[in-house]
């Protein structure tokens, strides 16, 4: 029996970093693995915006035949002149890959390199219908810090997830965070 917090991926896959020379090869299969899974349409150039500039803290999981089955997009910037945040901007994982530690890995990843380049924080958003997603967020030690009415353009609210990955961040936070939920107490 194994630890519910222990993902064993796939011993087939390889997970590889975004290179601007893999996009003829991989940006149309990003586009639509995150088109199937995610409720906002993105354009080319929201792609295009991301992968050029930060695509060193983009990663992708390939299965045997090279085919992409999952990806996470993320970027790196001083926050209105302050921390440096860390973003995770989109995550989606082929639904038969799911449950197999995938999008742990990728997250990881990426998590990984943002705090090698000293990021203060990583922040992202999240459906609030989407259990999974913040179960995954949540287990990688994010917090729920704010919840954004009709975000998306489905209409569909969000949850804003915050990694303080340096404590002096974690105390003074952003003006424009203020809390509205509690950090979850830890299970018994």
């Amino acid at each position: 029996m194994s630890d519910s917090n222990t993902f064993i991926a796939p011993p087939e896959l390889r997970y590889i970093q975004y290179h601007s020379s893999k996009e003829s090869t991989y940006l149309s299969a990003i586009r639509q693995l995150i088109s199937k899974d995610l409720s906002e349409p993105y354009s080319i150039y929201v792609y295009r915006y991301f992968l050029y500039q930060w695509g060193d803290l983009c990663f992708m999981a390939l299965d045997e035949k090279d085919s992409l089955i999952g990806v996470v997009i993320s970027k790196l910037e001083p926050h209105r002149g302050g921390p440096m945040r860390g973003y995770i901007a989109m995550l989606a994982v082929r639904e038969e890959y799911r449950g197999k530690g995938v999008a742990t890995k990728l997250v990881r990843m990426a998590v990984d390199v943002m705090v090698e380049r000293d990021a203060d924080e990583i922040a992202l958003e999240t459906e609030v219908t989407n259990t999974a997603a913040m179960k995954l967020y949540e287990r990688l030690g994010f917090l729920r810090s704010k919840r954004l009415h009709r975000y998306y353009l489905n209409g569909n609210s969000a949850f804003r997830f915050m990694l303080f990955v340096k404590e002096s961040t974690a105390q003074c936070g952003d003006e424009d965070e203020n809390p509205q939920l509690p950090p979850r107490p830890p299970s018994a």
